[in-house]
């Protein structure tokens, strides 16, 4: 199996400020996939364990991270032809995440 990237163990850990500086400086690519995952589709995973595993709140921080910084919530996993993180995220119960791709999309997103 591959090892699995920077950005996408920035996502794992919560590392908010190493992610943003791989995206800004380029080190890393907004779409990059591991395992069938975008950076995006894995944040909502990593938040929606975290809630599940710990009981505590539902954190949208990676989610939103992500978005502002290019993630398109309407593209697909596996190479485009996967679910959208937008189906994902509705469909497993992250209602920030939801919320926030509402707002991404009236914004003309």
């Amino acid at each position: 199996m591959a090892e699995m990237s920077a950005a996408h163990e920035a996502v794992e850990s919560g590392d908010l400020e190493t992610l943003a500086r791989l995206l800004r400086t380029g080190e890393a690519n907004i779409h990059e996939e591991f395992d069938g995952l975008t950076l995006l589709h894995h944040a909502i995973d990593v938040e929606l364990d975290t809630h599940t595993q710990t009981g505590g709140p539902l954190h949208v921080d990676t989610t939103a991270l992500l978005l502002a910084l290019g993630a398109d919530p309407r593209r697909g996993s596996a190479g485009g032809v996967g679910p959208t993180a937008e189906h994902v995220a509705f469909v497993n119960g992250h209602w920030l995440a939801s919320c926030l791709f509402e707002g991404w999309g009236r914004g003309g997103g």
